[in-house]
C-alpha cells in the first residue's frame, strides 16, 4: 500500500496500516526536494510551532488527542514522550519528536520508506498526505484530476530565540492562571507606552514581498495571523490576542502588565524558546531590530526567524466522500492539511482515519464515520458536510461536534464540556474497537 508524504498525517497513516498487518511503502520527497520551510529529512518534522495546543478535557483539541491516544496513535504517543513544559498545552521538543516518529516508522517490519518525489497521481488504493506544501508537479496532477484550482491560504512560522541570549532579570516565569507547573513560560512584560511603541514599529516596518508563486489576494488563515496584520486591524488587537496579559501577574510590580510576550520552551534542554503567536512577514532585519526592543530580548540571538508560507488545500466537501476518498478517484484517499483541516493534531487525525477506513475496506467491512459527538466525527463533518461555496480550513472546535442528548440540558459550560468529552472518548473507543475487529 502506498502512502505519499511523510508528515504527521502520512506517518500516522503508514503506522496504522502497518499495525493492521498491511505492507506499506511510504514515499517522502525530502531530502531530494525540500520545501520552503523544512530543515531536515526526518519524518513528521514540525515547522510552524512546537505546540499541539490545549491538552485539557474541556478543550476540543484535548478531546481529539484523548480519542487518538485511546485508539493507538503514533503521533500522540511520540508527543507524550517528547513533551516539554507548556502550561495547559501539549508542546514537544521538535527534534526528539521527529526522531521518535522517524525511528518508529523506519524500524517497523511492514513499512519501507522511499525517498522519492511522486509527480503523478498513483494507481490506487493509496493515501495522499502530501501536506500544504505539496510539490508543484503533484499539485498540478491534483489540479488536473479535480478539474479546478486548489484553494490556498497563508500560514506562518514564529521566531525562536536562544535562552543564553535572554536577560532573565527582565523576564518572569509564569503560566497563565498557574496552569501546568505554574511557571512554564517566560514572560516579557510591557507597559502601555512600550506596547504603543511596539505597535508603531510593526506598522512602519518593512515586510517581505510576495514571491512569484504567491497571490496577493490569497487569504491568511485567521487562526494564525501575522502580528503586523493583527496590528493593522486595531491598536488593541495584539493585546487581546497573542499579547494578552490576562491570568498573569508581574512579581516585580504585583500588577498585571498592559501587554505580555510569552516564550514557550522549544526543546527538552530548554536552550531554545519560541515566541508564542509571533508569526510574521517582516524582513529578517526588521524582526531583529523590533523584537530586540522587547524587555529581556535586547541581546536576543535568533535561532530561527519568523516567516509566512503559502499552503494549499482542496475543497473537501466538493471532492471527498465520507470515507475520505476522492469522488472522481475512489481508489485514492486524502489526509492531512491538504484536506482542509488546520493543525498538527487534526492533520494526524485524518491520517489515522484514512488508514483505518482503508484497512476496513480491504477487509471487506462496511464502516461508518466516527460518532458525530466525537472530535474525530467533528472533523469529518467539517470536511464532508460544510458548504463548498464557503469552505475554509478549520481547527477542531466544539461547534463541529454534535451535542449528545445526555448533556443538552446542562447549563454550566465547563461541566457540559467535561461530560461531552467523556461521552466522545467512550463512543470513539467503541467505534475504534469495531475497526480493530477487521
Amino acid at each position: 500500500m502506498l502512502v505519499v508524504g511523510g508528515g504527521l498525517a502520512g506517518s500516522e497513516a503508514a503506522w496504522q496500516l502497518a499495525e493492521a498487518g498491511i505492507e506499506v511503502s511510504l514515499a517522502e520527497m525530502r531530502p531530494h526536494r525540500q520545501t520552503p520551510v523544512h530543515r531536515s529529512d526526518r519524518l513528521a518534522e514540525l515547522v510552524c510551532s512546537n505546540s499541539l495546543r490545549g491538552d485539557g478535557p474541556a478543550n476540543a483539541v484535548g478531546v481529539l488527542k484523548a480519542e487518538m491516544e485511546e485508539l493507538g496513535s503514533l503521533i500522540i504517543r511520540a508527543a507524550r514522550h517528547s513533551a516539554v513544559p507548556a502550561g495547559g498545552a501539549l508542546a514537544v521538543d521538535r527534534e526528539a519528536f521527529a526522531r521518535m516518529v522517524t525511528d518508529a516508522i523506519s524500524d517497523h517490519p511492514k513499512i519501507g520508506v522511499e525517498r522519492r518525489e511522486i509527480e503523478e497521481l498513483p494507481a490506487g488504493p493509496a493515501i495522499i498526505a502530501t501536506g500544504p506544501l505539496t510539490s508543484p508537479a503533484f499539485h498540478h496532477a491534483l489540479d488536473e484530476a479535480l478539474g479546478d484550482d486548489a484553494l490556498a491560504f497563508f500560514d506562518a512560522v514564529a521566531p525562536i530565540v536562544a535562552a543564553d541570549s535572554l536577560d532573565f532579570s527582565r523576564l518572569f516565569r509564569a503560566s497563565r492562571y498557574g496552569k501546568g507547573d505554574g511557571d512554564d513560560y517566560l514572560n516579557s512584560p510591557l507597559d502601555r507606552d512600550a506596547y504603543e511603541q511596539f505597535v508603531n514599529a510593526l506598522l512602519a516596518a518593512e515586510k517581505v514581498p510576495f514571491k512569484d508563486f504567491e497571490e496577493r489576494d490569497t487569504p491568511y488563515f485567521e487562526g494564525c495571523l501575522p502580528i503586523e496584520v493583527m496590528a493593522e486591524r486595531g491598536r488593541d488587537t495584539l493585546r487581546f490576542g497573542p499579547m494578552k496579559p490576562v491570568g498573569l501577574e508581574n512579581p516585580a510590580t504585583g500588577r498585571r502588565p498592559w501587554a505580555i510576550v510569552q516564550l514557550r520552551q522549544d526543546d527538552l534542554a530548554a536552550e531554545h524558546w519560541n515566541m508564542v503567536g509571533f508569526q510574521t512577514k517582516l524582513t529578517h532585519g526588521e524582526q531583529r531590530r523590533i523584537f530586540r526592543t522587547l524587555p529581556g530580548l535586547e541581546e536576543a540571538r535568533f535561532v530561527r526567524l519568523g516567516m509566512i508560507h503559502r499552503n494549499t488545500f482542496i475543497n473537501a466537501p466538493r471532492h471527498l466522500d465520507p470515507m475520505l476518498r476522492l469522488k472522481g478517484r475512489p481508489d485514492l484517499r486524502l489526509a492531512g492539511q491538504i484536506t482542509g483541516v488546520e493543525g498538527y493534531v487534526e492533520s494526524a487525525a485524518t491520517g489515522f482515519l484514512a488508514a483505518r477506513m482503508l484497512s476496513a475496506e480491504l477487509a471487506g467491512v462496511e464502516i461508518g464515520m466516527p460518532p458525530p459527538e466525537s472530535a474525530m466525527g467533528g472533523l469529518m463533518r467539517h470536511l464532508t458536510e460544510s458548504n463548498p461555496e464557503r469552505f475554509q480550513p478549520s481547527n477542531i472546535n466544539w461547534g463541529l461536534m454534535a451535542v449528545p442528548l445526555e448533556v443538552s440540558g446542562v447549563r454550566d459550560r465547563r461541566a457540559r464540556r467535561l461530560q461531552h468529552a467523556a461521552i466522545a472518548v467512550e463512543r470513539c473507543r467503541a467505534w475504534g474497537n469495531s475497526l480493530r475487529q477487521t
